[in-house]
């Protein structure tokens, strides 16, 4: 991996706060500390795979690495959050052939479906680490969490020949989070797409010790939304089961799709006003004595039903199809949506996903309002693989809590939603007093 971009971004971009924003020795298991002084995310695209042969894993390698400029001892583990439907892996390496020192912290993720694949990139990191720091391979060992962390913890075990330590869900969620939010800078964001002026839609929120209480909405396949009340000091309040699952799920039944990533893809070329029923279908404009606009969604897949009877009436005034165009009708009944009127055509697959990844967040948008209100919560923290930088979804949630909370509460993003659970388990074991909050405990 190149580094000479990473230092440099690190000289040149003053928002990334200096040395005393994150100031402090990180000690890991063993005798082992990672030094996070001056870390700092990568922006640029210098993130390259580990191995030669990678193809052959089917992952993502999220190329915002976080740097550690200061780091140059060994880290003899890695951990993994292993959740319904991805399994998030964090692990730290070394840059050997770059003058600089230190190193980075690597985000990769797989599909649940393919943890042989993850399993198999985790030996090769195993035989990595033994390759560049002389160590038996049963010497680095796998920091595990999620349900897939007891689901296939002998898998890993017997796979890897290591010691797996698994680790409580819910605590590595805080502990990553805490960690982004008071020792990454640049890391946690606010969105707001009505800002007149395009460069105040996305700010970064400084780094900061002061940050309890807050809520947590982890979106994952399912929602959970967690009170957190100080370090290590947390309750699940809430949640549905109406989460990222639920739209991976329906958009796989509904449209062509075979990847979450490939359906947010379909969402952001949609239109959900050609599926969704909206204020201004019902007024004609406004709503503004309630403060409605028009645009708002009123009933999500609201048109459909109307119109779907609408051409099928039309089709039956008009003597059905002629042309022969029967076959091709039947046929598309059978593939529903997938095509792109009557006949199961009528509704484009990216307007069905706009309208449904819509549906979906405002449901969480609305309940995360409602508890951070039955709690007396100002901070919400939005996490997990749902989310995955999207725009639109960012956007709703935040508007979202921005509206229902007539602006006195805020939302709040992060640009590694994803790995805090993974994270929190890379941190998980840490003697106290490490970091700026000195607020981790020994176990």
């Amino acid at each position: 991996m190149s580094t000479s971009a990473g230092s440099a971004a690190a000289r040149t971009r003053p928002q990334l706060g200096s040395a005393a924003d994150v100031q402090t020795d990180i000690p890991q298991p063993g005798t082992i500390k990672i030094n996070v002084e001056g870390a700092f995310i990568v922006d640029d695209d210098s993130s390259q795979s580990e191995f030669e042969d990678a193809d052959e894993f089917e992952y993502v390698h999220d190329t915002n690495d976080i740097r550690l400029p200061n780091h140059t001892a060994v880290v003899s583990h890695i951990a993994v959050d292993i959740g319904g439907s991805l399994a998030k892996l964090v692990y730290f390496t070394r840059e050997p052939q770059s003058k600089e020192l230190g190193g980075r912290l690597n985000f990769v993720k797989f599909e649940t479906d393919k943890i042989d694949d993850c399993i198999q990139f985790m030996h090769r990191l195993q035989l990595k680490h033994q390759h560049l720091n002389g160590s038996k391979p049963s010497e680095l060992r796998v920091m595990a969490t999620g349900g897939g962390a007891y689901k296939y913890y002998e898998k890993i075990k017997e796979s890897l020949q290591v010691e797996v330590l698994r680790e409580d869900e819910m605590e590595c969620l805080i502990i990553g989070l805490d960690f982004f939010i008071t020792e990454i800078p640049s890391e946690v964001f606010t969105y707001n797409d009505a800002s007149p002026y395009t460069e105040n839609i996305m700010r970064y929120s400084p780094a900061r010790a002061d940050i309890y209480p807050y809520l947590l909405v982890n979106i994952g396949s399912g929602v959970s939304m967690v009170k957190v009340s100080g370090p290590r000091t947390f309750a699940r309040i809430g949640g549905t089961s109406l989460g990222g699952g639920t739209l991976w799920g329906l958009l796989s039944l509904l449209t062509g799709a075979r990847t979450f990533d490939e359906m947010l893809a379909m969402a952001e070329k949609g239109d959900n006003s050609e599926v969704d029923m909206l204020v201004g279908d019902i007024y004609g404009t406004d709503y503004g004595k309630i403060g409605l606009k028009s645009s708002t969604i009123a009933s999500s897949f609201g048109k459909v039903f109307r119109m779907k009877r609408e051409a099928e009436r039309a089709a039956e005034d008009g003597g059905g199809l002629a042309n022969g165009d029967g076959e091709q009708a039947e046929g598309a009944n059978a593939e529903g949506i997938r095509g792109g009127v009557g006949d199961g055509r009528m509704f484009k697959p990216e307007d069905v996903s706009r309208s449904l990844l819509y549906a979906v967040s405002n449901n969480i948008g609305q309940i995360a309002y409602l508890q951070s209100e039955k709690h007396n919560l100002e901070h919400i923290y939005f996490g997990g693989s749902f989310i995955r930088g999207h725009r639109q979804t960012i956007n709703t949630l935040s508007y979202a809590i921005n509206f229902w909370s007539k602006g006195e509460k805020q939302a709040y993003f992060l640009r590694h939603e994803g790995y805090l659970g993974a994270v929190g388990a890379f941190l998980k074991r840490q003697p106290r007093n490490w970091g700026r909050r000195n607020s981790f405990e020994e176990n």
